[in-house]
């Protein structure tokens, strides 16, 4: 038994000043419910991707979700947490309960609330997901400026591709209109430390960090056998986990080695290369992620991934679009909605239903989620049922 995706919602990133946790779930979650065209007693049960880590105080959110309907109190709901990739956690834990024939039908909704704490709350909330022993204080922008570090040291200067990487990423949230941000960057303002574009970790500037966001997405989640029930359904050619060591200290510091080992799997599961694929999501958390992620999927070898952003390789008409949403960086990174929204986005794809976002004859798309410093990865490879 397979699961199938045959429903999806996803609220506007960005700031929700009148919305709290529960109204971003459960609003994502009707929306899920309705486009899926199925009513709420067919869910045998319910997932939640949430970080929180102090963002909000409401931590036991899973059951927000069954006030919904009252068709689903007394249904099973379980909250998951892996950092940056708790949404893809919650969603691969609802596959993996469709493929054991436990459930049939499976909601699964991400949500973050982050913009009920200032700049440097955010930044302490965040940094739960690092290994306190060894980085306790250290902020996610200065993990990253490592990485950017020490890929400049081993291959040379990155900031030119992180620059091309944040413009084409703005460029590309013009077109979707859930995204955060629609205001286009310019590849000067990018490369250049200013009053509106402060460094923020040597060598990453505002331009270089995704955004602080609120927001909710969700999936509906179905046994194959149920394809014909539905008007579109998209199936998971792959789903690869990887996992690796939580110091930043025990990895390579200019290689996404987890990533990397995650998206093979995937590829070896498909049956698929990187030139089979139409279109990627991937987590560019930082621009300098983005870029490693070009290295990881075999789009250029260890050191070419910035002469291949810079030529326009992963640009609309490049040969792998990346973050046609905009990715983290202009769409928005409510940290655990992030993982559902890559798959909302993906699946909208390859059934030909993204609107201005939409990729003509995009038939295959790839997802990677990634939480923490390269810590946890899932890769996911998505297609349109026929």
């Amino acid at each position: 038994m397979e699961a199938l995706i045959v429903g999806w919602g996803h609220t506007k990133f960005g700031r929700h000043d009148g919305l709290d946790i529960e109204a971003l779930i459960q609003s994502a979650a009707r929306e899920a419910l309705d486009d899926a065209g199925i009513g709420a007693g067919q869910v045998d049960a319910v997932w939640l991707g949430h970080f929180n880590s102090g963002m909000v105080a409401d931590g036991f959110c899973s059951s927000m979700i069954l006030g919904i309907d009252p068709a689903l109190r007394y249904k099973p709901a379980t909250r998951c947490e892996n950092a940056c990739a708790s949404g893809s956690a919650a969603l691969y834990s609802a596959i993996d309960a469709i493929r054991s024939g436990r459930v049939r039908v499976a909601l699964v909704v991400g949500a973050e609330k982050m913009s009920g704490l200032d700049t440097a709350g955010i930044t302490r909330a965040l940094g739960g997901a690092s290994y306190q022993r060894e980085e306790a204080g250290v902020s996610f922008p200065d993990i990253f400026a490592r990485f950017a570090r020490a890929y400049g040291e081993r291959h040379g200067d990155p900031a030119e591709a992180m620059a091309h990487i944040a413009v084409k990423n703005h460029q590309n949230a013009l077109a979707n209109p859930l995204a955060q941000m629609h205001r286009p960057l310019t590849l000067d303002f990018c490369r250049t430390v200013s009053d509106r574009n402060p460094m923020i970790s040597d060598p990453l500037k505002v331009s270089d960090c995704s955004l602080i966001s609120d927001g909710a997405a969700a999936i509906i989640l179905v046994a194959d056998d149920m394809a014909g029930d539905f008007a579109k359904a998209v199936r998971f050619r792959a789903t690869a986990h990887v996992s690796d060591l939580l110091p930043l200290s025990s990895k390579d510091p200019a290689a996404f080695e987890g990533p990397a080992r995650a998206i093979a799997q995937a590829y070896a599961q498909g049956g698929v290369t990187v030139d089979d694929l139409d279109l990627a999501e991937v987590h560019d958390c930082f621009t300098i992620a983005e870029l490693l992620f070009v290295e990881a999927l075999g789009l250029a070898p260890p050191g070419g991934g910035g002469g291949a952003v810079i030529d326009g390789a992963t640009g609309r008409g490049g040969r792998l679009p990346i973050n046609l949403s905009g990715g983290l960086k202009a769409k928005g990174h409510p940290v655990g909605a992030t993982g559902v929204s890559m798959h909302v986005i993906a699946a909208r794809q390859v059934t030909g239903q993204a609107g201005d976002m939409q990729l003509p004859g995009a038939e295959i798309a790839m997802c990677v989620n990634m939480g923490g410093g390269a810590v946890t990865t899932y890769a996911s490879i998505l297609e349109a049922m026929k």
